[in-house]
């Protein structure tokens, strides 16, 4: 406790910087409130507001004065008076000189009348210039220009009401810009009615602001870690995360491989049972069936053992064939017949002597013979309905032997395509075509020009020149027919076909349309035939369409002799060179 009436001595800090401060203020006064006041012409009026404020502001700074001070008159909030005056009055009476509680409180006039700069207070701060144009654009292209228009004058004249007395300004705080003044000793205070703060608050304010850079500096150093971990921290919990997802699908798996391992252990069971049944019970049987069979393969085996040695015994003497071929051969059947052989029966002849011979039947006596057999159809014994290769090379019984010592009676055959081109293209030939119902009736066909072409082009068929009592299927089709229905049923020109090849008019390529497969044969088919004589052999002559095996005239047929529904009993075709008669 201090005795009463006791004076707070100040501390040396305080005690040099009050002296800085008087210091400041007597250079102040001598170098400009002298020279402003001389210069001043006049000395304008306070303001009322103006004093009433300024008193008010010293009387609130007297009374902290006393509270802080205990009475103790201190230079530094002298020097904040005298500031917080100054910058007032430089903002609201530029050019006023005042003097207010034992104090000389003034600012100058910022420009003069001719506008020269004029001098300032050595302790305030010149406030920039305002720019008169701040408030509109200085770029081009921000707003559009609109020409001055015609404006009408205003009303002019005497006014019908007198002027209005001026009243009194309104008495109240005015708000007053904070702005901090270092070189006065103070600084601006957060509440605007404690004005200016003391130095010792200032140097408080400044080392908070510091500490404040401090602590931001500390907080911006301190975010990238904090992010760092955060991020770390999300890793960590996906790492952690997925390892349980992994964990609970192992789990699965685990849970899945038993259960199947149950089932296989199951099945497996049930197996090694059925496996040891038929071990146990199926073998033995199955072993005993085999014996038994074994047994029974060995009988046969025996017997055919002696069978062969019958043949074998049989086979002592030389054999002795039934047909016995005659010495007379040739290219041809016209040539074996100019050679001397003048007997119908089989020959062997070889057109070309780059390919082997082979088998025919000549017929050596109708018309003055010579003709070669190339089908023969008589008692059904051959089945006609066979494949393009079968065709090619040829198929069925050439000629056979009645009793007489010799194959003089012709069998069901045809002699193959290949044979046929090659003999048809050795040069003119002619082809004889022979048929006879079951009554024993007898008619013929014959075409002077006959030709086959090779299999590159399928065998195609080229004929001409008809003569017969038969009818002239070949190249007129069936004359039962009219229009398109006949036209589809003339042969010449058309390629072979087969129910593997299919080669006729009709639809190529659909597999549910084909005259061969229909027919019963291989033939030169159009759409379908007027004339079918490799068709399918029906005892008796006339046949139904329920008898035939897809509903369709696919009998031995000559439409314009018989019709579609009768089924010939022999026909037979036979070629030979053409020669004119002498």
């Amino acid at each position: 406790m201090r005795p009463s009436g006791h004076t707070r001595r100040s501390s040396r800090p305080e005690r040099r910087h009050r002296r800085r401060c008087e210091r400041k203020q007597r250079r102040g006064k001598r170098a400009g409130v002298r020279a402003r006041l001389a210069a001043a012409p006049h000395k304008p009026a306070v303001p009322s507001l103006f004093v009433a404020n300024a008193r008010s502001l010293v009387s609130k700074l007297d009374d902290i004065r006393l509270r802080t001070t205990d009475g103790h008159r201190d230079s530094r909030l002298d020097s904040c008076v005298m500031v917080i005056t100054e910058t007032w009055m430089n903002e609201n009476t530029p050019g006023l000189a005042v003097e207010l509680a034992g104090r000389t409180i003034f600012r100058a006039d910022r420009t003069s009348d001719s506008g020269s700069q004029g001098p300032t207070a050595s302790t305030a701060t010149a406030k920039p210039a305002i720019d008169a144009r701040g408030h509109r654009p200085v770029s081009r292209g921000r707003e559009t220009y609109t020409p001055t228009r015609y404006v009408p004058p205003p009303i002019s004249g005497g006014g019908r009401y007198r002027g209005r007395p001026t009243q009194a300004p309104a008495k109240g705080p005015q708000e007053e810009e904070k702005v901090e003044h270092p070189e006065a000793g103070g600084c601006t205070h957060a509440s605007e009615q404690m004005g200016i703060l003391c130095p010792t608050g200032c140097e408080l304010k400044t080392t908070l602001v510091k500490q404040e850079r401090n602590v931001k500096q500390a907080m911006a150093d301190l975010k990238p870690q904090v992010d760092d971990l955060s991020r770390s921290t999300n890793n960590v919990y996906n790492y952690v995360d997925s390892m349980s997802n992994a964990l609970r699908e192992r789990q699965l798996v685990i849970n899945d491989n038993n259960r199947v391992v149950s089932q296989y252990t199951d099945s497996l069971e049930e197996q090694h049972a059925y496996v040891k049944e038929t071990v146990d019970t199926v073998f033995p049987s199955n072993i005993r069936v085999l014996h038994g069979v074994l047994e029974k393969v060995r009988l046969k085996i025996q017997k055919l053992e002696k069978a062969i040695q019958v043949q074998r015994e049989g086979c002592q003497e030389p054999c002795k064939t039934t047909c016995p071929i005659p010495v007379v051969s040739g290219k041809e059947c016209e040539d074996i017949f100019r050679r001397g052989g003048k007997d119908s029966q089989m020959y062997m002849i070889q057109p070309d002597s780059f390919y082997p011979p082979y088998k025919v039947f000549c017929d050596q006596s109708t018309q003055n013979g010579g003709w070669l057999l190339i089908q023969n159809r008589m008692d059904g014994s051959v089945d006609f309905g066979r494949r393009w290769d079968e065709y090619r090379i040829g198929f069925g019984n050439v000629a056979f032997d009645v009793g007489k010592g010799h194959c003089e009676t012709p069998g069901e055959y045809w002699l193959g395509n290949n044979r046929i081109s090659q003999l048809t293209k050795m040069g003119p030939t002619e082809v004889l075509i022979e048929l006879e119902d079951w009554a024993g009736s007898k008619v013929y066909a014959q075409y002077r020009q006959f030709t086959i072409q090779s299999e590159t082009s399928n065998y195609i068929l080229a004929i001409n020149d008809y003569s017969g009592t038969a009818g002239n299927t070949f190249l007129e089709g069936s004359t039962q027919l009219y229009g398109e229905n006949r036209t589809m049923t003339i042969h010449n020109g058309m390629m072979f076909s087969t129910y593997d090849r299919d080669n006729d008019n009709w639809t190529p390529g659909d597999p549910s349309k084909q005259c061969a497969k229909e027919d019963g044969g291989g033939w030169w088919y159009n759409r379908c035939h007027s004339a079918n004589p490799n068709g399918r052999y029906y005892m008796g002559g006339a046949y139904t369409q329920h008898m035939a095996k897809h509903g369709t005239d696919d009998g031995v047929v000559w439409m314009n002799w018989k019709g579609s529904w009768y089924s010939l009993k022999t026909i037979s075709m036979k070629i030979r060179p053409y020669f004119a008669p002498s």
